[in-house]
């Protein structure tokens, strides 16, 4: 007969009903050691579960026996052999831990014997493909928890990344205070800024919002700032002055991703203050919401302006918008995160609502925070970007 893998244990202290029945089952395959008792039972036990145990022994021997087979994990079955037909006897076996029952000689009724081994070993196969499955699983979760750390360890270096990029939170600029937030969705964001002087007289600000989240979207914003970074240099050097116009800045965004081949694109809004000419020239690349500003003496309106996204087109153009800052001003910009946390039905009421809200004297990134509860909130459905422009130096010319 084919050989089998599966081992079985007899336990009893009749030699000869141990030894008929080793013989059978060893004539059938099965890897068989016989003990005479529980303690030489042991010994086999320290080399491993056995797959199946035959044992002639008092219900206390089987509780302990069951007891041994849960401490190490296995699903071992136990079968008990009697000379004893009694129920009662019958009923205390499987009590104490037996999940089939045999009259001895065993061999008598062989049809019995094999029916019990047959279904016993349908068990064991069972069992053991449970138990490989459990490892694969338990092999599988560890290597996703490495994983995972690995991510994480990754995203806590790139949202560092992020923050380095980024400008001061608040900084002063050329008679302009300017301050931002950003809150990610998740551990990286998607929304991006910055602001800084181009010339002594002009102040360049954008804002971006990549499309999608997490660390795709991040990587763009990398672009980003490396973009501003060397077109800032190509201006100190007289290479090029594309940072000085709005839709020339979009243009080179545009080449930049679309080199890139990564599939994504990203709204942006781009201005330059002229503080000597008290203008406002800006390009938009289908950023949504747009821009607040709001004069002093009162009136408060979004800036008027649309353009295609960037990233999408071969060669798209962009027009450039001018808005007059003939009285001391504040520009608000947002990315379209700021509307998912405003509780309003339509996109006109949500826009209706933060136009208001700066309308009522919301003028500071603190008091917008405080009002929309952005504190409050641990799980944004987008990331929130807003960058606040304040003209300092009308102030203090009108406070003279």
């Amino acid at each position: 007969m084919t050989s089998r893998t599966e081992r079985i244990l007899i336990i009893d202290a009749d030699q000869h009903a141990r030894t008929e029945l080793a013989r059978y089952l060893e004539a059938r395959g099965f890897y068989v050691t016989g003990c005479a008792d529980f303690g030489a039972a042991q010994t086999v036990f320290s080399e491993g579960i056995p797959d199946v145990i035959f044992v002639d022994v008092p219900p206390a021997t089987i509780r302990e026996l069951a007891r041994i087979i849960e401490e190490s994990e296995s699903l071992t079955p136990i079968v008990c052999c009697s000379e004893s037909s009694s129920s009662a006897d019958v009923v205390a076996a499987l009590r104490a831990g037996a999940a089939d029952f045999l009259l001895k000689p065993c061999n008598d009724d062989k049809a019995a014997l094999d029916d019990v081994i047959e279904k016993l070993f349908d068990r064991v196969r069972v069992n053991r493909l449970n138990q490989l499955y459990r490892q694969e699983l338990e092999e599988a979760n560890r290597e996703l928890r490495n994983g995972i750390a690995e991510l994480r360890a990754d995203q806590r270096a790139g949202r560092k990344v992020q923050l380095k990029m980024l400008p001061d939170r608040e900084q002063d600029i050329e008679g302009l205070h300017v301050e931002h937030l950003i809150k990610p969705s998740l551990y990286l964001s998607g929304d991006f800024l910055d602001y800084f002087p181009i010339t002594e007289n002009q102040v360049l600000v954008y804002i971006a919002d990549v499309s999608g989240h997490g660390a795709s979207s991040a990587f763009v914003t990398v672009l980003l700032k490396n973009l501003t970074n060397r077109l800032q240099r190509n201006l100190r050097r007289g290479s090029s002055d594309d940072i000085l116009y709005p839709e020339r800045f979009l243009q080179r965004i545009n080449s930049e991703l679309l080199d890139t081949g990564l599939g994504k694109h990203v709204t942006v809004f781009v201005g330059i203050i002229t503080l000597s000419e008290r203008k406002l020239r800006y390009a938009v690349g289908a950023h949504f919401p747009m821009p607040i500003l709001s004069f002093e003496e009162g009136s408060t309106a979004f800036l008027e302006g649309r353009g295609l996204p960037v990233g999408l087109f071969e060669d798209p153009e962009w027009d450039v918008y001018e808005a007059s800052l003939d009285k001391p001003f504040r520009l608000i910009l947002f990315s379209d995160g700021i509307l998912e946390v405003i509780r309003a039905k339509s996109l006109d009421d949500k826009e209706k609502t933060l136009l208001e809200l700066v309308s009522s004297g919301r003028h500071t990134i603190a008091s917008l925070s405080e009002a929309l509860n952005l504190d409050d909130i641990t799980e944004l459905p987008d990331d929130i970007a807003i960058v606040s422009v304040t003209d300092t130096a009308s102030e203090s010319d009108s406070r003279r």
